[in-house]
């Protein structure tokens, strides 16, 4: 079985994934584009507010008409929002006036309803005000052709809200990477079901599913294979048919029954052995075109995977920042095999990072437990309290 080291496979794996995972933009309906990188700067169609506009429910008048309060107006118009109202507004006068209603020109302030007796024929003022006050100013927002988010910006709900009150549509996003993921193993079974002796729940498809999904993909495909070749090519064919990338789970050792080495060798996939724990068996093939990344079957063994190997060019194509390692002190000595690079699972806590369980690929309640990796490179058998650890953030 050949081997490589982390650095060497991950490096191969990014520049197939490079090649297959080109950023390619799309419209989307902005109802629909929560959680989607832009790939276009976006600018105002139109000012905002559209039209000058009361800021309160009130009266609108000329300040000069309130030099000397208490004074008495008459009402000539009542506007509710969505009205249209009069154009002008005559000398001396008051227009009984909505939030959001146009205000008339001639009027240059509102008065709150609550400095007023609320009249609807006449109306008794008790407050002047300067002008401008409780007006919206057109465009006092945004001006026509301002420059409202800036190609690469993740949209949240505040940025559709603003997109959809300058009367935008549709906006240009980013189409998330298409990713297949496929279970192998004749011993999984789905979550609900009754066990018989010697099966497990499957939880592979589920995880990879939700680490494509929460790093800007698409998981077009998500199902589970037997040991049966047959089965597990009829999958295949269907995976690189609708993705940009195929993960599998399992069948990827040197024992019997490897239904994934065994269908993909023959396709020119590489099968061998990585020198890291957990993650060390490793495949990697192209089928037509797509690129399929076989990772072994137990559970904190595909995660890591995905983790080091595929992640960072996911985000990367989704326009998501990247999420760099960076270094903190360990709170407690760890040991490593030497020639292989460790990724234990640690949690941040005061003063550092803390060894959260053991290095076995089954504990997949310990990694639950986890918010970081700690990566001890391959040529270090230990590290004390206080040593500087690499850590990528779960």
């Amino acid at each position: 079985m050949t081997s490589r080291s982390v650095d060497e496979h991950a490096e191969i794996v990014r520049q197939l994934l490079a090649r297959a995972l080109a950023p390619v933009g799309e419209g989307v309906l902005v109802p629909d584009a929560l959680g989607r990188v832009l790939a276009a700067d976006v600018h105002a169609p139109i000012d905002l507010p559209v039209f000058r506009n009361s800021q309160m429910d009130g009266y609108a008048v000329a300040s000069a008409s309130l030099r000397e309060v208490p004074v008495s107006l008459p009402v000539t118009a009542i506007v509710a929002a969505g009205d249209a109202g009069p154009d002008r507004l005559e000398a001396g006068t008051a227009i009984k006036i909505m939030t959001g209603a146009p205000v008339p020109l001639g009027a240059d302030c509102v008065v709150p309803v609550e400095d007023t007796d609320a009249g609807n024929d006449r109306v008794h003022i008790r407050v002047a005000r300067r002008p401008g006050e409780f007006v919206r100013d057109r465009g006092s927002d945004v001006t026509s052709g301002t420059l409202l988010l800036a190609a690469g910006a993740e949209l949240t709900a505040r940025h559709l809200a603003m997109l959809a009150a300058v009367g935008l549509a549709e906006v240009p996003v980013l189409r998330r990477p298409r990713f297949a993921v496929i279970a192998t193993g004749a011993e999984l079974m789905p979550a609900g079901t009754a066990l018989a002796p010697g099966q497990i729940f499957e939880s592979n498809s589920v995880a990879l599913a939700a680490s494509v999904r929460a790093n800007g993909g698409d998981a077009v495909l998500v199902d589970h294979s037997t040991d049966v070749p047959d089965r597990f090519r009829e999958l295949l064919h269907r995976a690189v048919e609708g993705a940009d990338v195929v993960i599998t789970s399992g069948g990827v050792s040197m024992g019997d029954f490897e239904v994934v080495r065994e269908v993909l060798t023959p396709l020119g996939g590489w099968f061998g052995h990585v020198a890291m724990q957990p993650g060390g068996p490793q495949g990697l093939t192209t089928v037509q075109g797509v690129p399929v990344l076989s990772f072994p079957g137990n559970p904190v063994s595909t995660l890591i995977s995905f983790e080091v190997f595929a992640r960072a060019e996911l985000r990367r194509c989704a326009g998501l920042p990247p999420q760099p390692a960076d270094y903190a002190p360990l709170t407690a000595p760890v040991e490593s095999p030497s020639g292989k690079r460790q990724f234990l699972r640690g949690r941040r806590v005061a003063g550092g990072v803390t060894l959260e369980s053991g290095p076995g690929s089954h504990l997949v309640a310990a990694l639950a437990r986890a918010d970081v990796l700690l990566d001890i490179p391959e040529d270090v058998t230990t590290m004390q309290a206080g040593d500087d650890v690499r850590v990528w953030e779960l």
